[in-house]
């Protein structure tokens, strides 16, 4: 059984030495179990090439092993120290307007550099050896957020050498790659790999198969770079976790394949951050402007408990204003204890806050922590404590309950709808959160599966939206499953290799459903055509169908807009929230599924026997208690802003 527990991370290198078994005695009084350090000391363990200085960090675990608590070692090569730059002047990275990247902040290598790489591996393999052994150790953290600040692509010499050399492994003959990349359109064929520049500075777009094979590339280097410090850390410690803290809407390479070299994936949360700087209407970002989007956090726990197949942490949880919106408000009170029950409810076996003491110095010095600046107890807190008390009262464990819904995200089709959006804005990914919005509303379970899945046993209804191309194992994962399917829009659309299909999308067998689409209308998403029968309407992207299939909504013009075979689903279209709402409750209804009747703004998530209900909403709203439901054993139906009520599930049988 897994037992939740939270975390913090801490800097030890920033404060004076006589300064951590108090704050390690402090973490210890507010419940705190595990300690994050290390992930950017790279200049004080080894302040010159060799000058080893370990001393100062083990004294620091030691401190915090005897205050009970345990410490997950992050390897510090997001901050490579100045005198690496001398020593490998072509490790930074090259940007697309071909500006070379500076020291002088972080994340400032290129990660096909395999010189830094080698660094990398030498000083993980240092640490392994030094700290190891160490009793508080209890898990490592590779690197820090894997290409935050725009670092996954870059167009280096040593990029540009290491996707001729990948290209080549690919496709064996440059006839294969021609064939492939359709490069006859332009008169773009190559008679030798060498020949293949990066796709960058060109007068126009390059081929949209050059674009997705130079991401496919750029993701495969950040699998590999994690590889290399995983199999050290393995080797030393088997027993360990290794994890690797994401990002929120961060698509730029492919997590689960950088995960199949994790144990434990985690994620660094900061919902009023991520909704200040996103796409969400103006709305939604003054309404939940101190609480974060309602489905947001949620999302992105189900998603990387899919790429950490079943484990997952939150490694950063934020506790009050960040520093790097363009404002950054003070959460609602009660917000970092919501934020943490939330990620528990979705299966979490950590949630660790950023940071324990806010810095008074250089770029993150207005990044609120669970102390303020002068060491006296910011609001989360007493929050943070709060929580810790209510998981050992409540006594959740275990894991997160399988989904009734699940849906397939995919990162290769972001990627490929970045490259050829043929609509501005279109996003795989804005599809597949705008369904998961629609189901959530209903207290529906959820679950996020990756695009390499061969079965969905066990849902009730799975949804495949917006995808760029099928695999083998989607192929068959749809043609065994039983239950109700919904495919697009624009799923199938494209073959791997980013052309148009013979059969036209979506693609499938007429047996499974006979439906051609003959042609695209994107138009502004002003522009909005209503869908026949009220709830909503088209926006943005419809397709002209032909389809011996059941029309089961079509628009005022006559454009079919979700048709059906069967059980499987075909949407034609992109459309408002209400048209989304209305075909998930649609599916809902055919699939006669359990829903909840939940207030507005009020989300919940079931685990190990509770049920956990979170208020979004700056104002209190009521629950109706639910029919598996044994009663509460933590808050009520009636819940304040910012409230969380926990409700034990009825014994079945």
């Amino acid at each position: 059984m897994t037992t939740p527990a939270l975390g913090v991370c801490y800097y030890p290198e920033h404060w004076p030495e006589d300064w951590w078994d108090r704050d390690a005695a402090r973490m210890a009084e507010v419940g705190i179990k595990f300690v994050r350090i290390g992930e950017f000391a790279w200049s004080r363990l080894e302040p010159t090439p060799g000058n080893l200085q370990f001393d100062w960090i083990i004294r620091a675990m030691d401190v915090l092993g005897r205050h009970g608590l345990k410490i997950v070692f992050g390897t510090p090569t997001a901050t490579p120290p100045r005198w690496m730059i001398d020593k490998h002047p072509d490790m930074l990275a090259v940007d697309a307007q071909g500006r070379k990247k500076g020291f002088g902040s972080r994340r400032h290598y290129d990660f096909s550099h395999l010189g830094y790489r080698e660094e990398c591996a030498r000083i993980t393999r240092l640490l392994a050896d030094a700290v190891g052994d160490h009793p508080a150790l209890g898990a490592w953290q590779t690197d820090n957020e894997y290409g935050c600040h725009g670092t996954t692509y870059s167009y280096s010499p040593a990029a540009k050498q290491g996707f001729q050399r990948w290209l080549a492994e690919k496709y064996g003959t440059a006839d294969a790659l021609n064939q492939a990349w359709g490069n006859v359109f332009w008169s773009m064929e190559y008679n030798r790999f060498d020949q293949v520049e990066l796709p960058n500075l060109l007068v126009c777009e390059p081929a949209p198969a050059h674009d997705l094979d130079f991401r496919r590339y750029a993701s495969d280097q950040v699998a590999a770079f994690n590889k290399v410090q995983f199999d050290i850390l393995k080797t030393k410690r088997p027993d360990l976790p290794v994890i690797h803290n994401f990002m929120g809407r961060y698509t730029e390479f492919d997590h689960y394949d950088v995960a199949e070299t994790l144990d434990v994936a985690s994620w660094d949360a900061y919902p009023i951050g991520h909704l200040a700087v996103s796409d969400e209407p103006d709305d939604v970002k003054r309404q939940y402007m101190r609480q974060g989007e309602p489905d947001y956090q949620a999302f992105h726990h189900d998603l990387y408990r899919a790429v950490g197949h079943g484990r997952w942490w939150i490694m950063e949880q934020q506790p009050g204003p960040v520093n790097w919106g363009n404002f950054n408000p003070d959460p609602l009170p009660g917000m970092a204890r919501l934020w943490a029950w939330e990620a528990f409810a979705h299966g979490a076996e950590v949630v660790s806050y950023f940071r324990w003491r806010q810095a008074p110095f250089a770029q993150e010095q207005m990044h609120a922590g669970l102390l303020r600046p002068d060491s006296e107890p910011a609001p989360a807190y007493h929050e943070a404590m709060r929580v810790a008390e209510e998981l050992t009262a409540v006594g959740i464990a275990g894991k997160a309950a399988k989904g009734r819904v699940a849906l397939v995200y995919d990162y290769e089709s972001e990627w490929a709808w970045d490259v050829q959006p043929q609509a501005k804005g279109f996003t795989h990914g804005a599809h597949v959160r705008a369904l998961y919005a629609a189901f959530r509303k209903h207290g529906v379970d959820i679950d996020i599966v990756s695009p390499s899945t061969t079965s969905f046993a066990g849902y009730d209804i799975v949804a495949i939206p917006a995808l760029f191309a099928w695999n083998d194992a989607l192929r068959t994962a749809i043609t065994e499953f039983e239950g109700h399917l919904l495919i697009g829009p624009r799923s199938g659309s494209k073959t791997e290799n980013f052309s148009i299909p013979n059969k036209l999308a979506p693609d499938l067998p007429t047996n499974l459903l006979d439906l051609k689409v003959l042609r695209i209308d994107s138009a502004d998403p002003s522009v909005e055509v209503e869908v026949k029968g009220g709830g909503g309407a088209v926006r943005h992207w419809r397709e002209r169908i032909e389809t011996k299939a059941n029309v089961v909504m079509e628009d005022v013009e006559g454009w079919p807009v979700l048709v059906n075979q069967g059980k499987l689903y075909y949407l034609g279209a992109s459309g408002t929230k209400a048209l989304i709402q209305r075909v998930a409750d649609y599916l809902i209804a055919e699939a006669d599924l359990p829903t909840l009747a939940l207030p507005a703004g009020v989300r919940c998530r079931t685990r190990d026997g509770f049920r956990v209900y979170v208020n979004y909403n700056a104002g209190a709203a009521t629950l109706t208690p639910a029919k598996d439901e044994a009663g509460y054993v933590l808050g009520s139906s009636e819940m304040p802003a910012a409230g969380v009520t926990v409700a034990r599930l009825a014994t079945v049988g």
